[in-house]
């Protein structure tokens, strides 16, 4: 009889307890907030933002949003006190470069245009000889080693120049282009290659200069024919004619001097980053993530024209910061999480992943101790092919590492959400190859288990028309839903998520 009463005892003590849990994390899940996170959103992807790129005044002002929303929920700041890790990026620029004669100093994007990123350490003067078209035959009949080379290019290329490459294995220092036949289309080049420029790619790692010949110089015709002396219609005239009349012989080179020179820029973001500490488990880390940044904006002289992204990727980023809140409700309430979670939006996703891939390789918390990266990229939309489905999700990477965690997530979806799986993405060899393509990448390539959630590729993917009107909340509530009682059943389950040993490809 005893035996029977403490059984009984048990086992309603173990059914109150598992009760207690499944009660709990319902109310939690529903708790979050469809209001709240069209709020937040409704300022991350505000024209206020600029769209957000990395290094710009609206990425600033979107982290500065991020962080006091994490210092409102009294989350710790994990970064030395801080909730920013500063990023240190990369990006490269034109120094000071210019050519000179004895009469005028000729200055790059004005008066000439250096293309490359080379940097020949100070002044070098030297001859410039006249190659003509810079064929074969013509360097036949032409000294050039050591020496800066003149090359026309008659039918304007600015790219695929064999004409430059045997220049150099000749022995030329420097290759000067021309390739216009009126200064206006020279300007238009000019133009161009300033966009090119204020869109240079940004790198983690410090560029390393080219060596000085790397680049050349692109001349407009005025500039070609006050260097060599001679009208342009005869020094076209030269390079047609036949090589063995040596007509490029008869074209004296001419002393010049030049300067190229790269400059390397700080470009400097953050990633935000809120902790909350668990209780009994508290040295292990669920890492839940979203990049808040975005691809900024572009003058097409009629106004600005602004990427708001607010799916890619600000539906992302108000799910991290709303289960954040729902997380911290819980602690507050006694039902904190066992396992630590770090609630991180990282920058520089657009540019590369760089934020995560900072992350990384300068982890606040020891990747060893991280359990898994929950990644939210795009969760606020449908694509073409589920425009008439149920709600759905794309769900990426979760078996990659670990059967355990494609298994709970599978198991807490059908128990809670009931979203369709769509697995479509999965394969690391689909063409989209999504499984690379997002902040997720970096963890896994470290063997962390991951699940990225994704909406899939609709038609404003990186255009001015993703906007928060065409933002579905209830369907955006939905999701993050799913990923919170994913998130609360690892972080609070008695064992670690198994990895299953094999290595991300």
């Amino acid at each position: 009889m005893k035996r029977l009463m403490l059984s009984t005892l048990l086992l309603l003590a173990y059914t109150h307890l598992v009760y207690s849990q499944e009660s709990g994390i319902k109310q939690y899940g529903d708790a979050i907030s469809e209001t709240r996170l069209k709020k937040n959103l409704t300022i991350i992807a505000s024209d206020s933002m600029e769209g957000r790129e990395t290094g710009k005044k609206g990425q600033k002002m979107a982290a500065d949003f991020i962080r006091a929303y994490f210092k409102g929920l009294n989350l710790t700041a994990p970064v030395n006190g801080d909730y920013y890790q500063t990023v240190n990026l990369y990006t490269t620029g034109p120094g000071d470069t210019y050519l000179k004669t004895d009469k005028k100093k000729l200055i790059n994007f004005e008066d000439v245009l250096y293309y490359g990123q080379g940097d020949s350490e100070g002044e070098v003067s030297i001859q410039l000889v006249y190659a003509g078209l810079g064929r074969e035959e013509d360097f036949s009949t032409l000294d050039v080693k050591d020496k800066a080379v003149l090359i026309r290019i008659d039918d304007g290329r600015l790219y695929s120049l064999p004409e430059v490459t045997r220049a150099r294995e000749k022995g030329a220092k420097m290759i000067f282009i021309w390739n216009t036949d009126a200064k206006s289309d020279f300007m238009a080049l000019v133009n161009q290659a300033k966009v090119f420029q204020g869109n240079a790619s940004i790198s983690i790692k410090k560029p390393t200069v080219k060596k000085s010949n790397s680049g050349h110089f692109i001349l407009s015709p005025d500039v070609v024919e006050s260097l060599m002396a001679y009208r342009v219609d005869l020094l076209k005239k030269a390079a047609r004619e036949n090589p063995e009349k040596k007509a490029l012989q008869k074209i004296k080179p001419v002393s010049i001097t030049y300067k190229t020179e790269t400059a390397i820029h700080i470009v400097e973001s953050e990633n935000v980053l809120g902790f909350l500490e668990g209780t009994d488990k508290k040295d292990e880390v669920v890492i839940i993530t979203a990049h808040y940044d975005h691809v900024g904006r572009e003058d097409e002289g009629k106004g600005d024209l602004i990427y708001n992204g607010a799916d890619d990727d600000g539906s992302g980023t108000v799910a991290v910061m709303e289960i954040a809140r729902v997380f911290t409700k819980a602690k507050e309430e006694g039902k904190g999480p066992r396992r630590s979670i770090l609630f991180m939006t990282v920058t520089a996703e657009e540019k590369g992943l760089l934020g995560s891939s900072y992350y990384t390789q300068n982890p606040v918390f020891p990747l060893s101790q991280t359990v898994v990266d929950l990644n939210i990229d795009m969760i606020g939309r449908r694509d073409p092919q589920h425009k008439e489905s149920d709600p759905y999700v794309y769900v990426i990477g979760s078996d990659k590492l670990s059967s355990e965690l494609y298994e709970l997530n599978e198991n807490m979806n059908k128990k809670y959400t009931r979203l369709i799986f769509d697995y479509t993405y999965n394969d690391e060899n689909h063409p989209s190859r999504l499984y690379y393509r997002s902040d997720h990448w970096n963890f896994a390539k470290n063997n962390i288990p991951i699940i990225f959630y994704f909406d899939g590729i609709h038609e404003d993917y990186h255009k001015p028309g993703d906007e928060i009107e065409k933002i579905e909340f209830d369907l955006l509530r939905k999701r993050t839903q799913c990923i919170f009682y994913t998130a609360w059943e690892i972080a609070n389950r008695e064992e670690r998520i198994k990895h299953d040993g094999n290595e991300a490809k």
